[in-house]
């Protein structure tokens, strides 16, 4: 709008000029023209081009000049008249709205696809019936199209869990069991099992021994077992390798409190991936970096780790939450406090009261 009044202005201008002067200022705009297209020639390029700004002045000058001296310009009357209807065009094109209808909000789009992914059996008019009860309206077609660009489909097929939802689900009643030992500076061996809940990643350490066989297997399953009743909690299976130090009373034992025992394929250990990760986050944050001494220190060790895993440390499995969760009632922006657990090897940090 500001080119298109300066064009005008300039033009009506030199429109008062030519009327009063009309020989002179026909030569004296000649005699401009021909200056300012000498110095678009010794510009400093490989090849001189006219600018938007030296169209309009040469448009603007051809005005005062009689069509037969155009002949001296270096265009053609036709660029001349080109860069003239130009000026015309921009001067009646006006900004305006680009066609069709209005882009959806980016707060309404998010809700769409939030509505549709935290109810997979709703169709596309259910969805507007619902963004209308929020004071959105949309119609059916924008609520189609906005769910297949982001990969949504129809109602149907959007039903049912994934498979991450399907295995979390299930895991709710899923614990799984295994072996691992301890060498101490003596070479003495200890074994320790644990049990380890698939949902939170809770780890139970049930004993410790240098001879785990049948009876003593037992006689923890049995502790865990009585345990777990006393709080009240049920599982409905138990994962295990084929380890022999497993007998057939440790399954029966859990039975009895309807518990089924599934084994694992043979030399399958990701199939009891849980626990086998465990064994190996133990190994590297604890146990390869301190010294046993005897049974006593191994069981302080385990339970002051145990205590770690289960109530401080972060879990990527959890959303970087801890099985245990515990409310924070340190107010916010306070001081940060440092707790040393088993001598130094791993830190905990908490606000101070």
């Amino acid at each position: 709008m500001a080119l298109s009044f300066l064009y005008r202005l300039v033009r009506r201008v030199l429109e008062v000029v030519r009327v009063h002067w009309p020989d002179a200022a026909a030569k004296n705009a000649e005699i401009l023209v021909l200056r300012h297209q000498l110095a678009v020639l010794r510009r400093p390029v490989a090849r001189p081009r006219f600018t938007w700004f030296d169209r309009a002045l040469v448009a603007f000058l051809a005005g005062l000049v009689p069509r037969a001296r155009w002949g001296s310009f270096l265009l053609t009357p036709q660029t001349i008249l080109g860069w003239h209807r130009s000026l015309v065009k921009r001067r009646w094109t006006y900004p305006h709205r680009r066609p069709g209808r209005p882009a959806v909000p980016d707060e309404t789009l998010q809700l769409i696809c939030r509505l549709a992914r935290e109810n997979p059996r709703w169709g596309y008019l259910r969805i507007v019936g619902e963004l209308k009860k929020l004071g959105v309206s949309v119609s059916k077609t924008i609520v189609a199209a906005i769910l297949g660009r982001h990969g949504l489909p129809p109602a149907p097929r959007r039903a049912g869990p994934t498979w991450t939802q399907f295995l979390c689900a299930k895991a709710r009643g899923i614990v799984a069991t295994d072996f691992f030992h301890v060498d101490t500076v003596l070479l003495r061996r200890y074994y320790v099992l644990f049990v380890i809940e698939l949902e939170r990643r809770v780890v139970h350490v049930l004993g410790v021994t240098t001879n785990p066989n049948g009876p003593w297997v037992t006689q923890v399953a049995r502790n865990f077992a009585a345990a777990l009743e006393e709080a009240g909690r049920h599982f409905r299976f138990l994962i295990r390798d084929r380890d022999t130090k497993f007998t057939a009373s440790f399954d029966e034992v859990f039975a009895s409190i309807g518990v089924e025992t599934i084994r694992t394929p043979m030399r399958s250990p990701r199939a009891n991936a849980y626990a086998e990760r465990f064994v190996r986050t133990i190994r590297q944050e604890c146990l390869d970096h301190l010294l046993v001494v005897s049974r006593r220190h191994l069981e302080s060790v385990l339970d002051e780790h145990v205590r770690h895993y289960n109530e401080a440390r972060p879990h990527r499995g959890l959303q970087l939450a801890q099985p245990v969760p515990h409310p924070v009632t340190a107010p916010e922006g306070g001081p940060i406090a440092r707790r040393d657990i088993l001598g130094g090897i791993v830190h905990e940090y908490e606000r101070a009261a």
